[in-house]
């Protein structure tokens, strides 16, 4: 399963990146997270209850930091396991670059589960796992106090 997105963020890009690595940030935004902390300078450990209709597991993983590149870009790796629902993975890249005094942040991910979650449906889980991400930008937006607006393909604001 593919997903991502680009926003155009109003704040500066260190601004940005630093929000991104803000967990009070983070946990506001993200929704269902129970939890979620620093271990190591590249590594968080995060408990997140997710919303699959007919199912809510709580997935308790990892998440490490590659390739950082700070206030440009990084890869961020997770694992989770959502106790009997079994396993999900997902890896994700984000870069950052300036539009005169705005962001542009570029968001690609890709995930996978086993077990019981993909027996739900590979639609419904992304149909989940897509409104995980806007959402979390949405809100992204409002914990940094800037205007959040997602862009199409071609860089201009959807309507």
């Amino acid at each position: 399963m593919d997903f991502g997105g680009r926003y155009r963020i109003g704040a500066s890009r260190q601004a940005v990146w630093e929000a991104l690595n803000d967990t009070a940030i983070l946990g506001a935004c993200i929704p269902g997270c129970r939890s979620i902390v620093w271990t190591a300078p590249d590594r968080l450990e995060a408990r997140i209850g997710v919303n699959l209709g007919v199912a809510k597991p709580v997935f308790t993983g990892e998440l490490v930091l590659k390739d950082v590149d700070p206030a440009r870009h990084y890869t961020l790796l997770g694992r989770g396991r959502g106790g009997l629902l079994g396993a999900a993975s997902a890896s994700a890249r984000i870069a950052l670059s300036d539009r005169g005094a705005d962001t542009i942040l570029e968001f690609s991910a890709d995930g996978g589960a086993s077990g019981p979650i993909m027996k739900l449906g590979r639609t419904l889980v992304g149909a989940s796992a897509q409104g995980v991400i806007d959402g979390f930008f949405e809100r992204f937006g409002d914990a940094m106090g800037a205007r959040v607006e997602p862009l199409g393909p071609d860089g201009i604001a959807e309507a």
